[in-house]
């Protein structure tokens, strides 16, 4: 079995037996990671209590036979998530940050480039950065790096490029804008302004922080995280679990 090595967020920690756990990893060389530390629980282990949800450790681990755990033998703290002691929204947020790592990616599937997205919208979240537009530039670069970012500057199903003014269709099934020519006949569809899709837009550019500066009012704000919302649970096929917990994310910023 080869041994690795590489920096990971822990996304989520079961307890296996009094003594081990089950943790699931999200590696910036190995992509999404299944393993099992044993002995983790006992009060002086080799993992110094750096499986602390959330948080950014070292890791070496073993890899083993398909649909089997992978061994995790070591773990050094180099970060931890402390944000929960003063804010619970940022708490939620970060959560949601590890929710979409979870649905959204496949084991053994490397990503470093959402590593690192990931990694700085937990230290945005940390910091002093507003909570809507962390959690929003997360999910966009997500969709973005995945594959699944919806389209915006041209209809999803003839790809005609699309002015923007008014009200635009964005079907959650075809995913995204459709044209005049194209919107009959498409089901689960939903009117978005163009200031909407601007925004979305500029969140979603990559090699750009034109995000930071984004403005928009609390019509916008309220629209584009319901058609967001809506496209998350229209590709998970569920309701993310924290989006109970982010009804603040609706709120204008200036």
């Amino acid at each position: 079995m080869a041994s690795e090595k590489t920096l990971a967020i822990v996304l989520r920690v079961v307890e296996f037996s009094e003594t081990s756990c089950v943790v699931t990893l999200f590696t910036r060389d190995f992509g999404k990671v299944g393993a099992l530390a044993k002995g983790a629980r006992r009060p002086k282990s080799s993992f110094e209590s750096a499986l602390d949800l959330l948080a950014v450790c070292r890791i070496v681990f073993l890899h083993k036979s398909a649909e089997t755990l992978d061994l995790l033998t070591e773990a050094k703290l180099e970060r931890r998530f402390r944000n929960a002691q003063r804010d619970l929204s940022r708490l939620y947020a970060a959560y949601y940050v590890a929710e979409l790592l979870r649905e959204l990616t496949d084991e053994g599937d490397p990503q470093p480039d959402l590593y690192e997205a990931a990694d700085a919208a937990l230290s945005e979240l940390e910091g002093a950065t507003e909570l809507a537009r962390v959690v929003l530039r997360f999910e966009m670069t997500a969709l973005r790096l995945l594959g699944h970012l919806p389209a915006l500057g041209g209809c999803a199903a003839c790809g005609q490029p699309i002015a923007l003014a008014g009200r635009h269709p964005f079907a959650l099934a075809a995913g995204g804008l459709l044209c005049p020519a194209c919107r009959p006949g498409h089901r689960q569809v939903v009117s978005v302004t163009a200031a909407t899709i601007q925004v979305l837009r500029q969140f979603a550019a990559c090699d750009s922080d034109t995000w930071r500066d984004v403005t928009w009012d609390a019509r916008t704000c309220g629209e584009l995280r319901g058609v967001l919302n809506q496209y998350v649970c229209r590709l998970l096929d569920h309701r993310p679990r924290m989006h109970a917990y982010l009804g603040l994310l609706g709120h204008a910023t200036r």
